[in-house]
């Protein structure tokens, strides 16, 4: 991560720049939320999906998908003037997993982007960051033609710890996407400031 400091006076500010990564599986609407949210024009490494790949991409209830990120999409977006976020979206096969160590490299925190149409393809990248002790947030992207389940079921099936922050959100709108990287970035600081914090010890 890069850390700028803001200064005082005539000099301009200096922001805070940090990483978050975008996962979830294939077809969850990693590109959309990137893309929908960028200030600048995204980063893209789409390739149309094709029949010799039909056997290892499950479109089963995306069938209307016809593209795939191959490598990752990347886009900006500044919260306030002092915090800048980079956003790098991973892929979602199986097959371009090997990628997710290089992008999760000096990552602040991720969004777990999920579809209850599709929810165990969300098991993965949970573990994934569970296991590196990465902060992370679920978002529930709300496709209008997916079913509606309370937060806590969602939670539940998920087998979330009661401290990951889950949100509803429509990763086509600027706005709700916003109010997920920010709970990313709050949970991430919470979780650094506990753990500066001393033990508290009990004699």
């Amino acid at each position: 991560m890069v850390f700028g400091r803001s200064s005082r006076g005539q000099r301009p500010i200096e922001p805070v720049t940090l990483k978050i990564l975008v996962a979830g599986g294939f077809g969850v609407g990693k590109t959309t939320l990137v893309g929908g949210v960028s200030e600048i024009k995204p980063l893209r490494t789409e390739e149309l999906l094709t029949e010799a790949g039909r056997p290892v991409d499950d479109i089963a209830g995306i069938e209307g998908k016809t593209t795939t990120t191959v490598a990752m999409d990347f886009g900006r977006i500044t919260l306030r003037d002092d915090l800048v976020l980079y956003l790098f979206g991973t892929p979602g096969q199986d097959r371009f997993w090997f990628l997710w160590d290089e992008l999760a490299q000096g990552a602040l925190g991720a969004v777990v982007l999920a579809d209850t149409r599709r929810l165990e393809d969300s098991f993965a990248a949970v573990d994934y960051f569970e296991r590196r002790d990465i902060p992370f947030a679920v978002a529930v992207n709300c496709f209008e033609d997916a079913a509606r389940f309370p937060a806590e079921t969602v939670r539940t099936a998920l087998d979330l710890d009661p401290e990951v922050p889950l949100l509803m959100c429509d990763a086509r709108r600027r706005e709700s996407v916003k109010d997920v990287l920010v709970a990313v970035v709050e949970h991430a600081m919470i979780r650094a400031r506990k753990q500066r914090e001393p033990a508290v010890t009990t004699s």
